[in-house]
């Protein structure tokens, strides 16, 4: 992967300048100078920490937050020095924040539901039920994973990724193989799901907004996107024991309010959705109106959870901390802080790139050089190393004049193709913070070639099976 984003700066540096001189009336074609460069190399070397955060033990948000701040400084200088207004690069800096700020608010409200059923003993209760039911850790792989693909359309991949992988920690933490094998199998899954749905993933999300392709146009993709998961699924399987994980000495019974919260979740997707669909506001609003649900609802368990300490005297003189009352602060505060600021990073730093003029001009040289199909398919393989979104961005800015199959071709690669490294989509990277230490970029990678192999059947069936769109 070193020799991987080598070669893409190497790329960048050699081609970008004589890309420039072809673009030069326009005011954002400021890929050859040397402050262009400097953006690139504080790129690069950002996400190489992140690809060695586990021999460094530096976590993945502290350098691509930096690189994010030196290349609005870089930017801000460089406007300054060509006679651009400097409220140019307010106003881009605040549209980039806006996006972090929807997605961060989206992902908080996800993640404090997950931090609360888990504490309410849900996941332990799958288990539980899992466990009972006799399913081998082959049997558990699939589950997750079908799950995953089914779920995501409906919510959104990450949020989908977040509570599958919380399953598979619940069901055999310490089988790190297992575990490791299950997440990305969960990633893949999620990420093939949220293809075929307007609101499964951003980039559909994007495509959908944008008018390329209407609502039930999407479901074209439905088999391909199937096809995605179900190659790589079948092929890693064979490296899942038939072992049964260690029955439970006891049952484990959901807590309190338990099954209330799972209803509260799915009337927060449902909220998110409505949101975007019938009011044309932010899905984010929608989660957090979705988050006063469990906060009022939790004000409710707190209420009778006291009540029972103090009815109890055994209970009520315990200092452990074990019988606390439910807080939802807490589980606000047990969020994924890391991951959540590691977006922040590399939405500004992409961002930050393309006020350089570096994604719309290598947008435009895909599609006039490659043609269509080909640009569409690599595409999938840029979403892998920079983010889905902004890469599908400038191709919706680029507006290339394309049939719907090929819009839908770059739907389906821009979002199955982040499955390629963990840290080509949200759910794979949030998955790590989870997984921490076990679902790893390195334990990813070395089974990229079979998560390759379901990339290209997905763009083969889209082809085949979709052939009257082009």
């Amino acid at each position: 992967m070193k020799t991987l984003l080598a070669t893409l700066g190497c790329l960048l540096f050699s081609c970008l300048p004589a890309l420039a001189s072809e673009h030069a009336q326009s005011a954002a074609s400021l890929t050859n100078t040397t402050m262009g460069y400097i953006a690139i190399a504080l790129f690069v070397g950002a996400y190489s920490l992140v690809i060695f955060e586990e021999q460094l033990h530096l976590r993945k948000s502290k350098p691509v937050m930096m690189a994010a701040g030196l290349i609005w400084v870089l930017i801000a200088l460089t406007y300054k020095q060509v006679g651009i207004p400097a409220e140019t690069a307010h106003d881009a800096i605040i549209h980039n924040i806006t996006e972090y700020a929807e997605l961060l608010l989206f992902l908080l409200a996800a993640m404090t539901y997950i931090n609360s059923m888990e504490e309410r003993n849900v996941f332990q209760a799958l288990r539980s039920w899992l466990v009972s039911r006799g399913f081998s850790l082959r049997i558990i792989f699939w589950i997750t994973g079908l799950l995953a693909f089914l779920i995501s359309p409906v919510a959104d991949n990450l949020t989908t990724a977040l509570l599958m992988g919380a399953v598979v920690m619940a069901v055999a933490k310490d089988n790190k193989k297992f575990v490791a094998l299950a997440c990305i199998n969960i990633v893949v899954g999620a990420n093939a799901g949220g293809a075929f749905s307007p609101f499964g993933d951003i980039t559909t999300l994007m495509v959908w907004q944008k008018g390329q392709v209407a609502f039930g146009q999407f479901f074209a993709l439905f088999f391909p996107a199937l096809i995605n998961w179900l190659v790589p699924a079948a092929i890693m399987s064979l490296a899942i024991s038939k072992e049964v994980p260690a029955a439970l000495t006891e049952k484990v019974a959901m807590k309190f309010g338990a099954v209330r919260i799972i209803i509260l979740f799915l009337a927060t997707i449902a909220t998110a959705v409505s949101f975007h669909n019938f009011l044309d506001l932010p899905p984010a609003a929608g989660m957090m109106l979705g988050l006063s649900y469990l906060g009022f609802f939790s004000y409710y368990i707190k209420k009778v959870e006291k009540r029972e300490l103090q009815l109890d005297p055994v209970l009520g003189h315990q200092s452990s901390g074990a019988m606390e009352p439910f807080d939802l602060f807490k589980k606000i505060a047990r969020a994924e802080w890391d991951t959540l600021l590691f977006f922040y990073g590399v939405i500004l730093c992409v961002g930050g790139l393309s006020q350089f003029g570096y994604l719309a001009l290598v947008s435009h040289q895909m599609y006039q050089g490659l043609g269509a199909t080909n640009a569409n398919v690599l595409v999938g393989v840029l979403s892998a190393i920079v983010d889905n979104i902004p890469v599908m961005f400038a191709v919706l800015t680029m507006n290339p004049d394309m049939a719907l199959g090929q819009w839908l071709l770059v739907t389906l690669t821009a979002g199955v193709g982040g499955s390629l490294l963990s840290i080509g989509s949200a759910a794979g990277v949030a998955l790590m913070g989870s997984a921490r230490g076990i679902y790893t970029f390195g334990a990813h990678l070395k089974w990229m070639p079979i998560v390759a192999l379901g990339y290209a059947a997905s763009i083969y069936a889209h082809l085949v099976i979709n052939s009257s769109l082009f």
